[in-house]
């Protein structure tokens, strides 16, 4: 599994959980996890997949690249890098 290992990935979901965490979370995603893939993107990109963890302000999805065919998994095991949704606030 390049890039992403369990505790890379633990690392970054600790990171995401935070209830401080903002979008400045990506301003140095790439020194901390070095080889990790990282895709943000709107969550109309993704709507129809289920997540592998929500946190209150992010949504992560893994990544599995596979026999060269991307997809989206929950299976840590075949990740090969993730995608980050930043949540939207939500009225209060």
């Amino acid at each position: 599994m390049p890039g992403l290992t369990a505790e890379k990935l633990g690392e970054i979901e600790a990171l995401l959980a935070d209830p401080s965490a903002d979008a400045s979370v990506f301003a140095d995603f790439r020194q901390k996890f070095p080889g990790v893939s990282l895709t943000r993107c709107d969550a109309s990109d993704v709507d129809v997949e289920h997540p592998y963890k929500e946190f209150p302000r992010f949504t992560l999805y893994l990544v599995s690249a596979i026999n060269h065919c991307v997809s989206i998994t929950r299976d840590p095991s075949v990740a090969t890098g993730i995608i980050v949704v930043q949540n939207k606030a939500k009225p209060q």
